[in-house]
């Protein structure tokens, strides 16, 4: 059977980020607005840190025209800043995705390739 275990490096964003186009898994901090009622005083919302997969990109477009540079952006074209820059919610960590199973340096395959890609997956299971 192909091994689905794979070891992850986390890298700080603050030392370190991936090149452009590369697919990740992001730490991203921020906080989430929490009941209305909360003290006047208190941060608004709660405080949460939780792993999503994305994209960095040196220069972005989002929706409205708006130019980002050296971010991530998630599926639905989310962008969220390293941590320490002025963001809402911040990527602390990332970490290159794994690749493919039975593939040895292929991350992602679209289109075509997609069904070549799930049997040589497949028949590299042993008994395949």
């Amino acid at each position: 059977m192909t091994s689905l275990s794979t070891p992850v490096t986390w890298v700080d964003a603050r030392e370190a980020l991936p090149s452009s186009g590369t697919p990740v898994a992001a730490a991203i901090t921020g906080r989430y607005p929490a009941d209305s009622g909360a003290e006047a005083d208190a941060a608004p919302g709660e405080e949460f840190w939780l792993v999503r997969p994305m994209y960095f990109t040196s220069l972005h477009f989002g929706a409205d025209g708006t130019e980002h540079r050296d971010c991530f952006v998630d599926s639905d074209g989310v962008v969220r800043l390293p941590y320490g820059l002025d963001s809402a919610e911040t990527v602390t960590h990332w970490a290159e995705l794994p690749t493919l199973p039975g593939e040895m340096t292929t991350r992602a395959v679209l289109g075509e390739g997609v069904q070549a890609a799930l049997q040589r997956a497949w028949n590299a299971q042993p008994g395949s």
